[in-house]
């Protein structure tokens, strides 16, 4: 879940610097637990499959630069910590209506259908940053990443 959403919200920051619209930009996840005797190891892959004239191919692929991913990551890992359907989408329990997703929705995770592989299931962005739902509860948050 959580390289699922961090791929979704970089997906968002990517569309907004490189003139891809979010729906051409296609993720890929690769992960293994180390359990079957292999390594464990997570990684994202971020691509376009046509380049044309919507965006500029060599600025989606400046933005894997050092230089310009820091600045991007911390942007997109920002943006996930509200959503414009907060409190609604923060504090969404998934065995309540049967979903598969937790702290997402169409404002803030989802992607079209062309990007996602997953179906836009499996998406929680509490897994990543802390949200509303972790200030109103006032515990302890479970975000991987803490600012």
């Amino acid at each position: 879940m959580l390289l699922h959403s961090f791929a979704h919200a970089l997906i968002r920051e990517l569309a907004l610097e490189c003139g891809y619209t979010a729906s051409s930009i296609r993720e890929r996840i690769y992960a293994a637990d180390g359990l079957a005797g292999g390594e464990t190891m997570a990684g994202v892959l971020l691509y376009t499959a046509a380049p044309d004239s919507e965006g500029t191919l060599g600025g989606l692929v400046s933005l894997g630069e050092p230089e310009h991913l820091e600045p991007l990551l911390r942007q997109a890992l920002e943006r996930a910590q509200l959503c414009s359907s907060d409190p609604l989408c923060a504090e969404h329990d998934p065995r309540a209506d049967g979903s598969v997703h937790a702290a997402a929705c169409h404002a803030c995770q989802f992607a079209s259908e062309t990007s996602c592989e997953r179906g836009n299931r499996f998406l929680d962005r509490a897994t990543m940053v802390s949200t509303l739902a972790d200030l109103t509860a006032q515990t302890e948050p479970v975000a991987y990443f803490r600012s």
